[in-house]
């Protein structure tokens, strides 16, 4: 097994988390650009995931990607979509994860990718569809393809930038689940019926 530098596992960490998180707008964006970089050796590819850089895999993923960024547009079709891309978020998540970590042990590489790259791909996924069914909700469905477009462009620029700036855009995913854990915590305590508020975190709420 290859030495690797601390900075060449954060690298690579946070590869995976980029296009994880990516994975949570849109399920084949990530894949298709993960496939792409495998198969130009902008990535290597990681034990048992060179069928990601077939060109079967490109053409696949490629179809899927398309029928995924314009399937977000048609009435009643989206919340169709965000059924089935919930389960296939986590699974795209964990791949995405997994594939990246090319020189950790398989045992602690798919615990990372399940925990790590399929949680950060759910927790983004469950967002965007209670936005989206909220969206729905108080505007009857018009502003859906606004949110679907904004959706898709975060999938593409994310991906983009997670392979051009791994780091910077690990760092941006992170500060996203930690505002979508502090908004699920305060819904949780209005709910209970709790203050939000405590003397350590202030008055902003």
């Amino acid at each position: 097994m290859d030495h690797l530098s601390t900075m060449q596992y954060l690298v690579a960490g946070a590869l995976g988390l980029g296009l994880a998180a990516c994975s949570g707008f849109r399920v084949f964006v990530p894949l298709l650009a993960a496939s792409v970089a495998h198969r130009v050796g902008w990535l290597p590819s990681s034990p048992g995931f060179d069928w990601l850089s077939s060109w079967t895999a490109l053409v696949v993923l490629a179809t899927a990607t398309v029928a995924e960024l314009v399937g977000y547009y048609v009435p009643f079709f989206d919340h169709l979509l965000d059924t089935l891309t919930t389960p296939a978020s986590f699974i795209a998540g964990t791949l995405l994860m997994t594939s990246s970590l090319t020189h950790l042990d398989p045992t602690l590489r798919w615990t990372l990718g399940v925990l790590v790259g399929g949680g950060a791909a759910g927790v983004v996924q469950g967002s965007t569809a209670l936005l989206r069914a909220g969206s729905t909700a108080t505007t009857g469905g018009l502003a859906n393809p606004l949110f679907a477009t904004l959706e898709n462009v975060l999938a593409v620029a994310g991906s983009f930038l997670t392979l051009l700036l791994p780091l910077v855009m690990a760092g941006l995913v992170l500060g996203l689940l930690v505002f979508v854990a502090s908004r699920w915590r305060r819904w949780r305590q209005r709910r209970a019926g709790q203050p939000t508020d405590s003397p350590i975190e202030g008055g902003f709420a």
